[in-house]
């Protein structure tokens, strides 16, 4: 327990000498002593106030000795640090006491030096515990729909949106790059719809070929192919009166639009092979990274399937376009992975998180996820600064390569012909490189 700031340690011994000197030890470094003459005492008293750790005599009269004690505490509190003293001679006592979750042990007679080493280590690991508790309780508490929206203005509508679409059953489209969260913000209509209670079923609808995505969705009855040996039922089934949400549905086949089209229309569709139609009640919500509307223009998406995927479009902005996400994002990703893998937070210079602020994010909040996972694991700022110059360099060939290919597409005929080339194809070059070279100055540097 902490009062005022300073943590308590709880001394169970029965010798008053040694509580005596555990109390003058513990008070000359700050620590608070609640000294205790017997372990049926200390257990009562653990229940009232939890102390930071626990200094405990392995031997002591009564009808519960060390042992006893130590299993009584960790069963209370699992993370609570104990410290066994225990006379020489008693290995097995000291095995027994390590095997119960004792986090270290010292043998008597002992120096005040023996007992500064195990005690620091002990009250370091329960203020980690203690913050690891804290951060997941935060992440918990808040909601990954809430670290998605709110933190700017294109965002709060995005949220708002949501709010205002979320209790009806209307179908939604959702737009943006890849890694903008579209799933996220399916998911959080889901959680905020009526249907919330109800199955939310994903579909990648670019993951599968033509053939294997129609019996995903809608199934198939026995023999209708060769290895059909059973009857499955389709994702849509799985779905009834919950959410479907097709993932990249502008990669879905032009013949296999038209089955879709049917379930949004008339709520019914038929397995592969079967006889009969099948009654679904499911809220379709579908996301892209495609042109849509080129899509139409071009035939390679129905026109009346768009209309009903578009009752509600959501267009999510890319990430360079919201930067002031970045830091807040930042922060919660970093809490979020030191928590997961166990790991010491890691804080970030001004420096790299000005090179956060200024990159472009082309893989949007998933590379800057998966970016400060990495960093979290590896416990150093350095992979981030080396990942982001490495993607200018990239960003840098790609720049240089295009303005080859445009200074080539409009070379006049007496250059193509072995006159001399144009001089206005490398300036437009040098220029176009001037935003990379001055985001990568600081790293040169």
């Amino acid at each position: 327990m902490n009062l005022n700031g300073i943590p308590h340690v709880m001394v169970v011994d029965d010798d008053p000498a040694m509580r005596t000197f555990l109390e003058s030890f513990l008070a000359e470094r700050g620590y608070k002593a609640v000294s205790i003459g017997n372990a049926a005492d200390a257990v009562e008293q653990y229940q009232a106030g939890r102390p930071a750790a626990v200094i405990l005599d392995m031997v002591m009269p009564g009808e519960m000795d060390g042992l006893d004690a130590l299993a009584a505490f960790k069963k209370i509190d699992r993370d609570v640090p104990i410290i066994v003293l225990s006379g020489q001679g008693r290995t097995t006592t000291v095995v027994q006491a390590m095997k119960l979750g004792a986090s270290d042990f010292v043998s008597k007679p002992f120096v005040e030096a023996d007992l500064e080493v195990p005690l620091t280590n002990a009250l370091r690991q329960f203020q980690l515990n203690r913050e690891v508790a804290t951060l997941r309780d935060q992440l918990q508490s808040q909601s990954k729909y809430k670290m998605l929206f709110g933190h700017s203005e294109r965002m709060a509508e995005v949220q708002d949106l949501i709010e205002r679409v979320a209790d009806t059953d209307v179908t939604v489209l959702i737009r943006g790059e890849s890694g903008t969260g579209k799933e996220l913000v399916a998911r959080a209509l889901c959680a905020t719809s009526l249907r919330r209670d109800k199955p939310f079923v994903k579909v990648n609808c670019a993951a599968l070929p033509t053939e294997l995505l129609e019996s995903e969705l809608f199934g198939f009855e026995r023999g209708a192919f060769t290895g059909a040996i059973q009857h499955k039922p389709g994702k849509f089934e799985f779905a009834n009166h919950g959410t479907m949400f097709l993932d990249e549905i502008g990669d879905m086949s032009f013949p296999l639009q038209a089955k879709l089209l049917q379930v949004l229309q008339d709520g019914e569709f038929s397995r592969l092979g079967g006889k009969h139609d099948v009654h679904v009640d499911v809220r379709v919500v579908a996301a892209t990274n495609k042109d849509v509307e080129q899509a139409v223009a071009d035939g390679l998406f129905r026109e009346d399937l768009f209309f009903r995927l578009n009752v509600v479009s959501i267009n999510l902005p890319p990430l360079r376009e919201r930067r002031e996400e970045v830091p807040i994002l930042t922060d919660y990703f970093l809490k979020k992975y030191s928590v997961q893998y166990n790991k010491p937070g890691v804080d970030l210079s001004p420096e790299t998180t000005r090179l956060l602020m200024e990159y472009d994010w082309p893989g949007n909040v998933r590379e800057l996820e998966n970016l400060i996972k990495r960093t979290v694991v590896l416990g150093a700022e350095a992979p981030i600064k080396k990942e982001i110059a490495h993607c200018i360099a990239m960003a840098a060939q790609r720049v240089t390569a295009a303005s080859v290919r445009q200074g080539s597409s409009v070379a006049p005929p007496a250059w193509r012909a072995g006159g001399p080339p144009p001089t206005a194809s490398v300036p437009s070059c040098q220029s176009a490189l001037e935003p990379v070279r001055s985001l990568a100055s600081p790293l040169v540097r």
